[in-house]
């Protein structure tokens, strides 16, 4: 909380822009959207922009990459960026640390954890998380964060603690754990798309789970914006979930091949191949929130996987944070169409 509220102060950030620029850019509403990293998990979000569904909506975006919830947070409370897109705890700690300026969260992409455990052995037919990881050493991210946090929850639903059954090693930066696992550090790596395909592919080691599908529904990212900004920019707001929405429904149910072939663009050196087997793991585990709406379990869940960890100072009320009803309304009329 403390690293978020400091951050406001000093972020500083580079501009990515999308890879091709939308017809008319200059009569569009430019959106300043600023992503916590940027992913293939993430593929719905630039299908928007690569399939039109922006600039349809009239809305030209200008991206940028935070490195960090924290970054993105404070680009949001400082007016370097429109929209924020990261996981709803930045808010939750804005929110929890007093502030009377909260950003609100008003819709949501992913619905779950996107990474997957790696392991040195083959063992993707006989793992079991109550059993094969007992003992072990785990490379998951660094302490504090959503990663970390929800690997511990999972571990400790499976009845397994840090320090008693099994060692969680948070001494390597989230950027070089692939590479530390590589050089022999801990018997188990959680990876990111396309990295943990990849890694197996190279014969490295074994994808053996998926964290997300066995911690259960969480809101891990979602669009974050302030309410003076969306009350003067409803209609803007609208349109960029609907465009969202549509993307949704795209990446879902079309071939993943079509759909790498379309993001390639966005993702300079990764092959189309690692694209659509990044997106076939994604579909698998029902990776994106078709509604863009959160539910009270999920956030619920986010709450009790921060607990967990012993990083939530108190409970709060998902209407003190979030906007279902933009989401639900938008997603209404869509269908309705």
């Amino acid at each position: 909380m403390k690293k978020i509220l400091t951050a406001i102060l000093c972020a500083l950030f580079a501009v990515l822009p999308f890879a091709a620029c939308a017809k008319g850019a200059d009569e569009d509403k430019t959106i300043r959207l600023n992503e916590v990293t940027h992913s293939i998990f993430y593929a719905p979000l630039y299908a928007a922009e690569a399939l039109g569904y922006f600039e349809e909506e009239g809305i030209a975006i200008e991206l940028t990459n935070g490195g960090g919830a924290d970054n993105v947070m404070a680009a949001v409370l400082s007016g370097g960026a429109d929209i924020g897109f990261c996981g709803p705890e930045a808010a939750l700690y804005v929110l929890l640390g007093g502030s009377d300026d909260v950003p609100t969260v008003f819709g949501q992409l992913t619905k779950r954890d996107g990474s997957f455990l790696v392991s040195r052995v083959d063992e993707a037919e006989t793992f079991d998380w109550a059993t094969s990881l007992a003992g072990k050493e785990i490379l998951a991210g660094r302490p504090g964060g959503v990663p970390a946090m929800t690997f511990e929850y999972v571990l400790n639903q499976n009845g397994l603690y840090d320090g008693t059954d099994v060692t969680m090693n948070y001494d390597v930066n989230f950027n070089y754990m692939t590479a530390a696992f590589e050089s022999g550090i801990a018997d188990y790596c959680t990876m990111f798309e396309p990295v943990a395909s990849d890694y197996e592919a190279a014969g490295k080691g074994y994808v053996v789970a998926s964290v997300g599908e066995e911690s259960g529904e969480v809101p891990y990212t979602c669009f974050i914006a302030r309410e003076s900004w969306l009350d003067a920019n409803g209609e803007t707001a609208d349109g960029f979930l609907r465009a969202v929405m549509r993307a949704i429904g795209y990446v879902k149910n079309n071939p993943s091949a079509d759909c790498a072939k379309l993001l390639a663009p966005y993702f300079d050196g990764t092959s189309e191949a690692a694209l659509a087997t990044s997106l076939d793991s994604y579909k698998a585990i029902d990776a994106w929130q078709e509604d863009m709406t959160m539910t009270e379990d999920a956030f619920n869940r986010l709450l009790d996987i921060i607990d967990n960890a012993g990083e939530l100072e108190r409970r709060a009320e998902l209407t003190d944070l979030v906007d279902t009803e933009r989401s639900a309304a938008v997603h209404a009329a869509l269908n309705a169409a």
